[in-house]
């Protein structure tokens, strides 16, 4: 009973601090990775812009930065 206890809390604090860890980047940072990950997958003609939440309109969110309040969309040229 013990050790499914503390497999319990190891487990809860490995995804709190993955969450944490994410939360900390930066959008540039982030920007960057979603790009090497396009390319890696041979993605050409695209744009990233970091934008405000409440200005992403009808764009393609790829992610989420400065918790919350910025968005990463992506646009095919």
């Amino acid at each position: 009973m013990k050790t499914n206890i503390a497999l319990i809390m190891a487990a809860a604090l490995a995804l709190g601090a993955s969450s944490s860890f994410a939360a900390g980047k930066s959008c540039d940072e982030l920007k960057t990775e979603i790009a090497a990950k396009l390319d890696a997958k041979n993605v050409t003609g695209y744009t990233l812009d970091i934008v405000d939440t409440d200005k992403v309109g009808d764009a393609k969110v790829v992610g989420s930065c400065e918790g919350g309040a910025k968005k990463i969309t992506y646009e095919k040229k």
